[in-house]
């Protein structure tokens, strides 16, 4: 990783670039931009989430980004493949233990209890969905039931016209 750093400071300086230029143009932090020329791979936490950044790097100072990830890719498969399966194994119980310890927290009664936050768009659907349901009950009920007005103003229209019998007891 060291050749890797090396190779692209020598390219920026060449270029006429300082770190502070590259950092600005870029959007990268200039620590992160410092670390990658200086080789320092344990200043990341994260080593496969800044091969874009020097991808991006590569790209700015006129280089092949493809061959410069190429370059970085083997240094991975390298620093990877020495590491032990047992070492890996053990760094997983490690995790593990620490996520289990994470998860058996003691609290006071003093303690605020975060409560679990509903979330708005179903809120909104729920309401929605019963507002639906109460206009199509209405409209159902509005149709099933007859009007006596209609039945009425009907029954008067007959009798203006004389097309009506008149029941009697």
């Amino acid at each position: 990783m060291k050749e890797l750093g090396e190779y692209l400071k020598e390219t920026r300086i060449n270029n006429g670039v300082s770190i502070e230029e590259a950092s600005d143009d870029l959007n990268i932090d200039s620590f992160i931009l410092e670390n990658l020329e200086a080789g320092n791979i344990r200043a990341f936490k994260d080593v496969l989430g800044i091969k874009e950044k020097i991808k991006a790097y590569a790209k700015y100072l006129g280089l092949n980004p493809e061959d410069v990830a190429d370059e970085f890719n083997d240094f991975l498969f390298e620093h990877t493949s020495k590491i032990s399966l047992s070492d890996i194994l053990e760094a997983e119980k490690k995790r593990n233990k620490e996520k289990k310890s994470e998860t058996k927290k003691v609290s006071s009664p003093y303690t605020i209890v975060k409560q679990k936050k509903v979330n708005k768009n179903f809120v909104y659907l729920f309401f929605t969905i019963i507002l639906l349901i109460f206009i199509i009950v209405i409209i159902t009920i509005n149709m099933l039931i007859p009007k006596e007005e209609k039945i009425t103003n009907e029954l008067l229209d007959m009798k203006d016209k004389g097309d009506y019998f008149e029941f009697t007891q």
